[in-house]
Protein backbone atom coordinates (compact mmCIF):
# COMPACT_ATOMS: atom_id res chain seq x y z
CA UNK A 1 0.00 0.00 0.00
CA UNK A 2 1.62 3.38 -1.06
CA UNK A 3 2.08 5.56 1.75
CA UNK A 4 0.38 8.56 2.18
CA UNK A 5 0.88 12.11 2.15
CA UNK A 6 0.59 13.96 5.16
CA UNK A 7 -2.18 16.07 5.51
CA UNK A 8 -1.41 19.99 5.67
CA UNK A 9 -1.43 21.50 8.70
CA UNK A 10 -3.85 24.28 8.09
CA UNK A 11 -6.33 24.49 4.61
CA UNK A 12 -5.32 26.78 2.46
CA UNK A 13 -6.85 30.35 2.90
CA UNK A 14 -9.45 31.36 0.88
CA UNK A 15 -9.36 34.92 -0.50
CA UNK A 16 -11.35 37.75 1.34
CA UNK A 17 -13.74 38.05 -1.17
CA UNK A 18 -14.37 34.23 -1.75
CA UNK A 19 -15.79 34.40 1.86
CA UNK A 20 -17.95 36.66 1.68
CA UNK A 21 -19.25 35.05 -1.58
CA UNK A 22 -19.83 32.09 -0.12
CA UNK A 23 -21.23 33.23 3.27
CA UNK A 24 -23.22 36.89 3.43
CA UNK A 25 -26.20 35.72 1.62
CA UNK A 26 -26.90 32.32 4.04
CA UNK A 27 -25.55 34.42 7.11
CA UNK A 28 -28.47 37.89 5.70
CA UNK A 29 -31.25 35.04 5.62
CA UNK A 30 -30.48 33.84 9.22
CA UNK A 31 -30.26 37.63 10.30
CA UNK A 32 -33.60 38.44 9.18
CA UNK A 33 -35.11 34.86 10.38
CA UNK A 34 -33.89 36.38 14.48
CA UNK A 35 -35.07 40.36 13.79
CA UNK A 36 -38.88 38.65 12.76
CA UNK A 37 -38.41 36.02 15.66
CA UNK A 38 -38.05 38.57 17.95
CA UNK A 39 -40.48 41.21 16.33
CA UNK A 40 -42.91 38.08 16.70
CA UNK A 41 -42.21 37.83 20.60
CA UNK A 42 -42.86 41.27 21.14
CA UNK A 43 -45.94 41.40 19.47
CA UNK A 44 -47.22 38.54 21.81
CA UNK A 45 -45.95 40.03 24.64
CA UNK A 46 -43.67 37.21 25.61
CA UNK A 47 -39.93 39.41 24.91
CA UNK A 48 -38.67 38.76 28.19
CA UNK A 49 -39.15 34.87 28.68
CA UNK A 50 -35.79 34.20 29.41
CA UNK A 51 -34.68 32.49 26.28
CA UNK A 52 -35.97 35.96 24.08
CA UNK A 53 -33.24 37.90 26.61
CA UNK A 54 -30.32 35.27 26.28
CA UNK A 55 -30.74 35.95 22.36
CA UNK A 56 -30.97 40.15 22.61
CA UNK A 57 -28.23 39.43 24.92
CA UNK A 58 -26.01 37.53 22.45
CA UNK A 59 -26.90 39.42 19.55
CA UNK A 60 -25.23 42.47 21.62
CA UNK A 61 -22.37 40.38 21.26
CA UNK A 62 -22.39 40.36 17.29
CA UNK A 63 -21.42 44.26 17.11
CA UNK A 64 -19.20 44.48 19.68
CA UNK A 65 -15.88 44.30 17.89
CA UNK A 66 -14.13 41.28 20.06
CA UNK A 67 -12.69 38.33 18.74
CA UNK A 68 -14.73 34.76 19.45
CA UNK A 69 -18.04 35.79 19.01
CA UNK A 70 -19.51 31.86 18.69
CA UNK A 71 -17.21 30.52 21.72
CA UNK A 72 -18.79 33.64 23.65
CA UNK A 73 -22.50 33.54 22.64
CA UNK A 74 -22.31 29.67 23.04
CA UNK A 75 -20.77 30.34 26.52
CA UNK A 76 -23.43 32.92 27.74
CA UNK A 77 -26.99 30.51 25.72
CA UNK A 78 -25.23 27.86 28.23
CA UNK A 79 -25.86 25.91 31.91
CA UNK A 80 -22.10 26.91 33.17
CA UNK A 81 -23.21 24.50 36.30
CA UNK A 82 -21.00 21.70 36.68
CA UNK A 83 -23.00 20.01 39.88
CA UNK A 84 -25.55 17.71 38.41
CA UNK A 85 -29.25 18.15 38.87
CA UNK A 86 -30.18 15.70 42.68
CA UNK A 87 -33.49 14.87 40.68
CA UNK A 88 -34.18 15.35 36.55
CA UNK A 89 -36.76 17.35 35.68
CA UNK A 90 -37.28 15.40 32.83
CA UNK A 91 -37.02 18.64 30.29
CA UNK A 92 -35.76 18.52 27.27
CA UNK A 93 -32.71 21.12 26.43
CA UNK A 94 -34.57 24.73 25.98
CA UNK A 95 -30.92 26.57 24.41
CA UNK A 96 -30.04 28.72 26.95
CA UNK A 97 -29.93 28.64 30.45
CA UNK A 98 -32.67 29.82 32.74
CA UNK A 99 -30.28 30.71 35.41
CA UNK A 100 -28.18 32.94 34.05
CA UNK A 101 -28.42 36.72 35.19
CA UNK A 102 -27.28 40.15 33.42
Amino acid sequence: MPARSPLPSSPPSPSSSAIIEHGFIPVRAKLLEVAAFLDRVERHGVADDFRCVALRDAAALLSDGQPERARRILELLSDPTTEPEPVSSGKAAVGAWAGRTH
